[in-house]
């Protein structure tokens, strides 16, 4: 890609974005038939004023997003929400996303568990990159507001029915403290 690729800390500024990330997010999530948790434009405007979130644009354009929030009294540390728009696909551009809301989280929450759930073998493998590892779900959060965001994933009965043992997503997990005694 030889355009203008700009991955950055969104801020006030990006808040005209929050309707094309919300709409790419649920576009996404209907092709993949996978659950994407929805999230409100005023969760979305939020993450943004506070520095908690990341944006992509390529000269301009929307280009793709994730966000950091955290859970259990910040012992624990999603980054949620990764999307890329569809013709930026392919160039390494999720990549660059997740990087940085890696070290965002880590920058934000020195002492937090990071982690996230996901269903699709890229994320899975940017994460592992990163040091994450596949982990049970019991060895994630459990504050019920992370669990509760689940409900709006199509995939949501499973985690109910299973006592929140097992879903569609593998959960992993990157523990600071388990990399610095190594």
């Amino acid at each position: 890609m030889d355009n203008k690729v700009e991955v950055e800390i969104a801020n006030e500024n990006h808040i005209q974005y929050v309707p094309v990330i919300l709409k790419t997010i649920e576009e996404a999530a209907k092709v993949r038939g996978t659950g994407i948790a929805k999230r409100t434009p005023e969760y979305v405007e939020q993450k943004m004023r506070e520095g908690k979130a990341i944006i992509a644009l390529v000269d301009g354009e929307f280009a793709g997003f994730c966000y950091i929030e955290s859970w259990g009294n910040k012992q624990y540390v999603a980054n949620s929400g990764l999307i890329v728009v569809e013709k930026f696909r392919g160039h390494g551009l999720a990549k660059k996303i997740k990087e940085k809301s890696f070290h965002l989280s880590l920058e934000k929450f020195p002492d937090a568990k990071l982690f996230g759930l996901t269903s699709g073998a890229a994320v899975m493998k940017i994460n592992t990159g990163l040091g994450y590892v596949p982990v049970t779900f019991a060895q994630l959060t459990d504050d019920e507001a992370f669990w509760r965001g689940c409900q709006g994933c199509i995939n949501y009965d499973i985690l109910q029915r299973t006592d929140r043992k097992y879903c569609i997503c593998t959960a992993m997990l990157y523990d600071p403290k388990a990399k610095k005694e190594k």
